[in-house]
């Protein structure tokens, strides 16, 4: 089993700066890609980004430039710098995890963010 613990819930004005952090624990040494999902009110769940194991990095389209994932493998965790927010960036933003032996794709608890004009 894996865990995963968002932090980072944030209420802030459009153009600034937010950065969320997913901890990974448990069993980890099958996972082979973390990233981020969102999902806004009354629309489905959308991948925002995601970085594999050897730091391939991929984005949606909306994101791409402002939006920044990372990770850091001493620490199990991976992080979404997200800059310039705006109004429709409000979401819950949901971790996840690949687990490419099991074959399982893991969900952290998801963490809102609301961004206001």
């Amino acid at each position: 089993q894996l865990q995963l613990v968002e932090s980072g819930v944030g209420l802030v004005q459009a153009g600034v700066s937010l950065r969320l952090s997913c901890a990974a624990s448990g069993s980890i040494r099958s996972i082979n890609a973390m990233g981020w999902s969102r999902q806004a009110p009354g629309k489905q769940r959308e991948s925002v980004a995601f970085i594999t194991t050897s730091g391939i990095t991929n984005y949606a389209g909306s994101v791409k430039g402002r939006f920044t994932i990372s990770r850091d493998n001493t620490k199990n965790t991976v992080y979404l710098q997200m800059n310039s927010l705006k109004p429709e960036n409000t979401a819950v933003y949901y971790c996840n995890a690949n687990d490419h032996i099991a074959p399982t794709l893991y969900w952290g608890q998801g963490t809102q963010v609301t961004v206001s004009s």
